[in-house]
């Protein structure tokens, strides 16, 4: 399948038009390439033509082979990276981590000369980890799936977390732009042209996909296992913010200051919803991600406790018996015998981590 080329109008079109350049990592992710895509179709135009008038878009590549999606569909870039004249923003798309090739070398070297030209980076779903590579988001906050944040903190030892933020749905910081993926992509798209354009024209857009109003970047991504998807919207946050702080605790005053809450009004909701106090969730998701490290890695149980904030193996040792009825090392013996058994061992885990 290959994107249509823009209509031979916009060769006479104001280059006063917002200019985009996409670029397509391999297996990226087709939901985030078009709802972003579609944002930028729908709102360049008055009417429903689709014409690239407020703004023009355009599919670059290395070389002109097709770029794989996940879902095997094939885009065909538009234009080289030489060919391509300076962009307003560059949208670096990804998607799958643990299969096929990463960027090259020339793809990193192209996304850091956007950079330095001044024109605005954005990183899509997994589009982020390449521009950590390319070296393009020191000093900048970054926002990543929470599905992805350890796979950003494997490979990126050096981030911290004040710089990761896994709780919300997109983070635009100066001229550098991320975002978790899949459906926020049509939101961070939103974002980016009410930018440039009058709300009227944007909400459009939105109203023509079936989206409503957008959702801002300070909205929780959707629940992480364990939520159910009635949760409060502070409450998903707060337990976001957990999972990304999982090696230190946040103590109870902080947390309730990142959500704009009092520490009484948190500890309240939290009960509400809950059933728990916040510290005793906390714990719980700090045991529910040693258990999945113990199962999913070849980690020593006390390079485990240190990750997940427990002073020392003894004391992992201790709270996981308490909440698995076994220590750490005979739990990941029974858990990794078989695949039968990591099928059953994720369960386990997500159901532990679940609202009683």
């Amino acid at each position: 399948m290959n994107v249509a080329h823009p209509s031979p109008v916009a060769s006479t079109v104001s280059r006063e038009r917002i200019r985009f350049g996409i670029l397509l990592l391999p297996n990226f992710t087709l939901t985030a390439f078009s709802g972003f895509v579609d944002m930028l179709r729908l709102s360049a135009d008055d009417s429903d033509f689709s014409k690239p008038v407020r703004c023009a878009w355009s599919v670059v590549g290395k070389t002109l082979a097709p770029v794989r999606a996940s879902c095997g569909i094939q885009i065909t870039p538009w234009e080289t990276f030489d060919e391509a004249e300076p962009f307003d923003y560059v949208v670096v798309v990804g998607g799958l981590l643990h299969s096929g090739p990463q960027a090259d070398d020339e793809t990193l070297a192209f996304i850091r000369r956007a950079a330095n030209e001044g024109a605005t980076i954005v990183g899509i779903c997994t589009g982020v980890f390449t521009l950590m590579r390319a070296g393009v988001l020191d000093g900048h906050r970054v926002c990543v799936s929470w599905f992805h944040y350890w796979d950003f903190i494997e490979r990126f030892p050096q981030a911290n977390a004040d710089m990761l933020v896994a709780d919300r749905l997109f983070v635009i910081d100066r001229r550098r732009i991320s975002c978790s993926g899949g459906r926020a992509s049509i939101d961070v798209a939103a974002a980016i042209l009410l930018r440039h354009f009058d709300h009227a024209t944007v909400q459009k857009a939105l109203r023509i996909l079936l989206v409503g109003e957008m959702q801002k970047g300070n909205a929780p991504q959707p629940h992480p296992p364990g939520l159910e998807p009635a949760t409060h919207p502070k409450i998903k946050r707060a337990i976001l913010l957990m999972e990304q702080h999982v090696g230190r605790a946040l103590p109870l005053e902080e947390l309730a200051c990142k959500l704009d809450l009092s520490p009484r009004q948190l500890e309240r909701l939290f009960k509400a919803q809950t059933g728990k106090t916040p510290q005793t969730f906390a714990k719980h998701v700090r045991l529910r991600t040693a258990a999945w490290l113990l199962t999913s890695s070849d980690r020593t149980v006390a390079d485990i406790a240190s990750s997940c904030g427990f002073s020392d193996a003894s004391h992992l040792g201790r709270e996981f018996r308490k909440q698995y009825g076994m220590p750490p090392v005979a739990f990941r013996d029974q858990r990794t015998g078989s695949a039968s058994d990591d099928k059953e061992s994720e369960e386990y885990i997500s159901a532990s981590g679940a609202i009683s």
